[in-house]
């Protein structure tokens, strides 16, 4: 749930989405480039974005030069949802979401993102692994092909006032992103009141006490500068944020079948890499956080409450976000049976 949320922000399983019959057009020559518009809510300075030009650099060395992306970061381009509008609209090519961009391409991607129920990365690694192919295809229905996916960090609760178990949010005014149902479905299970805004208005929420409550990771809250307005944040995280890398399937298949591959090989190895940069930097940002004066909360005294809440908000989201079988799978994936 950040402007980087991606963190983002985000962002993956090459070989099942190499996806057949994709469409060959005449290779581009070195002077006239195929230029892939991408967005992101990333700030241009982050070191996810200097990850992202260094994807660039490789693509464009790996197609000598036949495609190249241009950045337009920083949220530029708006909020995600604007985002997926301008890509469908051809005003921008692709775009690095995350679970609510990818959400509003495919809401069924959304399961990765209900509570409690992907808590560790390797759990993230096997459901994302397993299932790669079926959010592949949910995807590609919709007009979009993702070329990976990728993290931002553990998604837990911060506060400019204290709490611990799920009641204590009755009393304050948590964010929720205008287009993610997860959260907001999780604190109206809680009984609190989400406030529901864009990514580009939080911080200014803050400021005013519009909110006072967040769930980020403590890298998306350093990045985008929201610690500066919070006290106090959570041990446990209730979640990861998860996002990728989306690219209109028209746009894709204006590359030559040499150049997709490059494309998607490069795309993997940069998600990779920003995996690692975002799980070692969030370890850092939280102890730097803590460093800073912010209190963690324990809030394992009150496991038990927040297990059924979570437990819940899941079972409210079945049918109406995604289906019980693609659930079921995640459950499945997350226990490694």
């Amino acid at each position: 749930m950040n402007r980087m949320k991606h963190v983002f922000v985000a962002l993956l399983a090459a070989s099942a989405l190499l996806l057949p019959g994709a469409v060959s057009t005449p290779q581009a020559n070195a002077a006239s480039p195929i230029i892939i518009r991408f967005a992101s809510l990333a700030p241009s300075g982050s070191g996810f974005m200097k990850l992202m030009k260094a994807w660039n650099r490789s693509l464009k060395k790996e197609t000598e030069n036949r495609v190249e992306l241009r950045f337009y970061s920083g949220g530029s381009q708006g909020d995600e949802r604007d985002f997926i509008r301008k890509v469908r609209a051809g005003q921008m090519d692709a775009a690095g979401v995350t679970t609510t961009g990818l959400g509003i391409v495919a809401r069924p991607v959304l399961v990765l993102t209900a509570p409690g129920l992907i808590t560790e990365y390797d759990q993230l690694e096997r459901a994302r692994t397993q299932l790669g192919d079926r959010f592949a295809k949910l995807f590609k229905d919709n007009g979009f092909m993702l070329l990976a996916w990728g993290e931002a960090g553990k998604n837990r609760i911060f506060s400019m006032d204290e709490f611990a178990k799920p009641d204590d949010l009755k009393r304050l005014r948590p964010w929720a992103w205008k287009d993610d149902p997860v959260f907001a479905g999780y604190i109206t299970t809680i009984g609190a009141n989400p406030v529901r805004m864009g990514v580009p208005e939080v911080y200014g929420g803050l400021q005013t006490r519009m909110l006072d409550t967040v769930p980020a990771s403590a890298l998306a809250a350093v990045a985008l500068q929201w610690y500066t307005r919070l006290n106090y944040m959570a041990k446990e995280n209730f979640g990861i944020l998860i996002g990728g890398s989306l690219i209109k399937q028209e746009k894709f298949d204006e590359l030559t079948e040499h150049d997709q591959k490059v494309l998607i090989d490069t795309s993997e190895r940069a998600a990779r890499a920003g995996d690692t940069m975002a799980r070692r930097d969030d370890a850092r940002a939280y102890a730097s956080l803590v460093k800073r004066g912010m209190i963690e909360v324990d809030t394992s005294p009150y496991k038990a409450e927040w297990d059924a809440v979570a437990t819940k908000t899941r079972e409210k989201l079945t049918g109406r976000v995604y289906s019980k079988s693609l659930l079921e799978a995640v459950e499945k994936a997350v226990a490694n049976k």
